[in-house]
């Protein structure tokens, strides 16, 4: 790992406070990068104390990302802290999962959350990523942008919304040396699927063994896993891709209808 590669570099993470955001924050910052980075609760404001204990550089933010003006704090805020902004992950998501039940409320939660405040972030942040001569966005969409799952009519649509939204995003920032991409994570564990591990008392215990099986890896990644791709597609090293998706699923859109194999899920076992 190049310790230095985000040296002197400003990061904006929404959703920083958990899961992904959390680890994407870390690994920036130990790789000499600055952070802004926000969060729906007021955990993040011990996030941020341990952050600072470590010798890292981190200012936290509350806020509903799906509020226009929490958007445009954001990003004022992180002028006012570090004079600059290089980079952007749009990570923060409402996990509202409703099918053809789903209220209109449930429709514009999931919207304003996802793709709406993904584009409000980047149109707010992209003026000052000009005056760099440049920058790198890293929208955060999901396996679920793919396929078809039962009862995920929002989730699933707005997640499809970013992966478009992506590539319009890149088309039309090119020409300012402005890169954006797309990361979509598999089966990761995080406060939500935390929540549906303890739903029975089973916990990571019982239901790692089976939604490992979802991937030819046949496990669940851990946050890291995904943060460090992450950061690939920020960094110069990734200075010739725009436009793209990186899927970070342990295999799990490749894999066919029949899932692994008991052969394989004993070798991957052993």
């Amino acid at each position: 790992m190049n310790l230095n590669r985000f040296k002197n570099k400003v990061a904006i993470v929404t959703g920083g406070s958990s899961g992904l955001g959390h680890a994407i924050v870390e690994e920036f910052c130990k790789e000499g990068g600055k952070v802004l980075f926000t969060g729906i609760s007021e955990r993040g404001i011990r996030v941020e104390k341990n952050f600072r204990k470590e010798g890292y550089d981190v200012t936290f933010l509350q806020g509903d990302m799906g509020l226009e003006e929490v958007c445009e704090e954001t990003v004022s805020r992180t002028i006012e802290t570090y004079g600059k902004i290089d980079c952007l992950v749009n990570n923060a998501f409402s996990f509202t999962a409703e099918g053809i039940d789903a209220t209109k409320e449930d429709w514009m939660r999931s919207l304003n959350t996802g793709p709406v405040a993904f584009a409000r972030m980047v149109q707010f942040t992209v003026p000052h990523m000009k005056a760099n001569g440049g920058g790198a966005v890293v929208n955060i969409s999901s396996i679920s942008a793919y396929i078809a799952q039962i009862d995920r009519w929002t989730y699933n649509a707005a997640k499809g919304a970013v992966h478009q939204l992506t590539k319009c995003q890149a088309l039309d920032l090119a020409p300012f040396n402005i890169r954006v991409n797309e990361i979509a994570p598999g089966w990761t564990w995080s406060n939500e699927t935390d929540k549906a591990a303890d739903l029975d008392g089973g916990g990571r215990e019982k239901w790692g063994p089976i939604w490992g099986k979802y991937q030819m890896l046949n496990r669940m990644a851990q946050p890291f896993e995904i943060a460090r791709p992450t950061l690939f597609m920020l960094s110069d090293d990734a200075s010739f891709i725009t436009g793209t998706t990186l899927d970070v699923d342990g295999g799990y859109l490749a894999l066919g209808p029949e899932g692994l194999g008991e052969t394989t899920v004993n070798a991957g076992s052993k």
